[in-house]
């Protein structure tokens, strides 16, 4: 019996584009009149909480109705990297309302992280550990958290906010050495295995 093979075009890929197309949508309404209006910062925190809480979606239903596609396997994370990125540096640079190095450590950790599973992935495929899981869930909440008008709303929010992007930050670092150890683990158990093959290969 043939499988058939989900189209390109499925709703878990139209969820995952539509969050790709929010990004510029969210990026404009967070730099209005120069990050100071309350009620445009309450529309991007709300278009960038739509956002991520979709990549939960699109999961869904790729695995609820097999829709796990080629595609969908190549959209998903550079979505995700596009939104967290976008947010973090423009909450960096153009409004300074955090330090230079907190988008600098993040997105090199993501990019190194990335380049590592592609460099692998002949080897084997590098799951998602429970430690990658809360790191996108710290991370979501922190931005969340700092898109926020804070000079409007109470102090301990502000420090709440701090406390969790502190907490996103060691987790993005510490898993980000986890990664890179288990993708050289799994480079050394490839060689090694290849080096066994081809000795037993040249065994008279």
């Amino acid at each position: 019996m043939v499988t058939a093979v989900p189209s390109p075009w499925n709703s878990a890929n139209v969820v995952t584009m539509v969050r790709i197309l929010l990004v510029p949508f969210f990026a404009w309404a967070l730099l209005v009149d120069g990050g100071e209006s309350v009620t445009w910062r309450l529309v991007a925190t709300g278009l960038f909480a739509v956002a991520a809480m979709s990549d939960r979606l699109d999961g869904y239903l790729a695995r609820r109705y097999d829709l796990v596609t080629d595609l969908g396997k190549l959209l998903d994370p550079i979505a995700d990297k596009l939104l967290v990125g976008t947010a973090l540096v423009l909450l960096a640079w153009p409004l300074g309302e955090l330090p230079w190095w907190v988008p600098v450590v993040i997105l090199a950790r993501e990019l190194g992280i990335t380049l590592m599973r592609l460099a692998v992935l002949k080897y084997a495929v590098m799951p998602a550990s429970r430690g990658g899981k809360l790191k996108t869930v710290l991370q979501s909440v922190a931005i969340t958290l700092f898109l926020l008008p804070l000079s409007e709303l109470p102090d301990w929010l502000g420090v709440v906010a701090w406390v969790v992007l502190a907490a996103a930050v060691v987790v993005t670092v510490v898993t980000g050495l986890e990664y890179a150890y288990q993708g050289w683990r799994l480079r050394q158990r490839a060689l090694r295995a290849e080096r066994v093959t081809a000795g037993e290969s040249h065994a008279p």
